[in-house]
């Protein structure tokens, strides 16, 4: 058996044999907001929506250019920020309008940095302001080659279309925001562990929050995945208590070193979503650069035994292969499509999830209980079962699934 199939010792993946090179990710990147793109307006633009977001990162304070606010160094302390985002009134689900008209463009209401003290005192004020069950924080964590502005407005965007009631924070760290920067952005990552955990710490502890969930993207799945894996060692893997849903898009992450970090992790509290896509351009790359057999999501299921290891661990993967977006690299599925972002959205609305009895689809990876019937695309799949598809074990998961649990 090769390695791709002994994720959990077992089992089998099919990875996307596709060859992909460095030309054509260099070809298909798409440019993003430009570089002034926060300087802020002072009010909310007719029309648009206001989207307050909170912000931690280990990237230092920008002096130039003036708009930029974070760059891509590293700091040597926990930066904060208050943003407020505003969202046109011509905003399509699962888009980004950026452009220099902020009637028709994502735009930048409001900006101040925060001290810690100022930071935690307006999380604890913003969740107050909601009923108990809305008092819940996300927390999205971006992937690699990403700006702050590029962060700041997919998370707008997300928490946007979604219909996300709870209080969103940033945890950005320190990307150069450049293609060639893969190997200094990776370190960045692994450096800005220690701050997101110490952040998940403060938030647990102090700040009033019902549940924290996590949304990773990309290579800010390595970071997520090693902090969880590091404060299980440290003996508070659920932080208080206060973890809630996880959920893991295109884990650039070497798929042995995946399976490290959830074997230590063991059975998680809530259920964990992974969305992995066979077509993934930019894991590809990856897969390329360092040589890996496989990358976290780029995977796709396809062994019972598998599964059930997997559904005893709480964890679902959804198979976005077949889901096409606008996105030219196949990377970001997980926010640009329209049906997915919004079942994340019923993902962290619903704390109990209505009886379904089956697992949906074995075209969608979707492998959580018993077998069903199989819906077919992704899309279709997330427009009839919304609820279900995002449930980390669905009712039903065999006895001989629970009894693959790591005693």
């Amino acid at each position: 058996m090769n390695k791709q199939g002994m994720i959990f010792g077992f089992g089998s993946f099919s990875p996307s044999a596709a060859a992909v090179t460095l030309a054509l990710c260099l070809g298909a990147c798409a440019s993003g907001p430009p570089k002034s793109a926060l300087e802020a307006l002072g009010r909310v633009p007719d029309g648009s929506i206001a989207v307050p977001i909170l912000v931690a990162t280990t990237r230092e304070k920008a002096a130039e250019p003036p708009g930029l606010m974070f760059s891509g160094d590293r700091a040597r302390d926990l930066n904060y920020a208050d943003i407020t985002i505003s969202m046109p009134p011509n905003h399509q689900t699962g888009q980004l309008e950026i452009g220099s008209d902020p009637r028709k463009s994502i735009a930048v209401v409001s900006r101040d940095y925060l001290e810690k003290r100022a930071f935690l005192a307006k999380v604890r004020t913003e969740l107050a302001k909601r009923k108990p069950s809305d008092r819940d924080v996300l927390i999205f964590i971006h992937g690699y080659n990403t700006r702050f502005d590029e962060a700041i407005f997919r998370f707008a965007q997300i928490i946007y279309d979604a219909k996300f009631k709870g209080v969103p924070i940033l945890f950005t760290w320190p990307s150069r925001g450049e293609l060639l920067a893969y190997p200094y952005d990776r370190e960045s990552a692994i450096y800005s562990r220690d701050d997101l955990e110490q952040t998940l710490i403060m938030l647990a502890r102090e700040s009033g929050a019902q549940q924290i969930d996590l949304l990773a993207h990309s290579m800010g799945n390595m970071l997520t995945m090693e902090v969880l894996r590091q404060a299980k060692i440290r003996g508070n893997p659920t932080f208080n208590g206060k973890l809630g849903y996880v959920m893991l898009a295109a884990p650039d992450v070497d798929i042995d070193v995946f399976r490290r970090q959830l074997l230590t992790f063991g059975r998680f509290p809530k259920p964990v979503t992974i969305f992995t896509s066979n077509d993934d351009k930019a894991l590809n790359i990856s897969k390329f650069v360092w040589q890996s057999e496989d990358r976290a999501g780029s995977f796709q299921v396809t062994d019972p035994a598998m599964t059930a290891k997997l559904s005893a661990l709480n964890i679902t993967i959804i198979d976005l292969s077949d889901v096409k977006t606008s996105d030219s690299l196949n990377h970001a599925k997980f926010a640009a499509s329209p049906e997915i972002v919004q079942m994340i959205g019923n993902r962290l609305a619903t704390d109990s999830i209505p009886t379904r009895g089956a697992s949906f689809g074995d075209k969608m990876g979707m492998f959580a209980g018993a077998v069903g019937k199989t819906v077919g695309t992704a899309a279709g799949l997330a427009v009839e079962l919304p609820v279900g598809v995002v449930s980390g074990v669905a009712s039903g998961v065999s006895e001989a699934a629970a009894a693959t649990q790591p005693r």
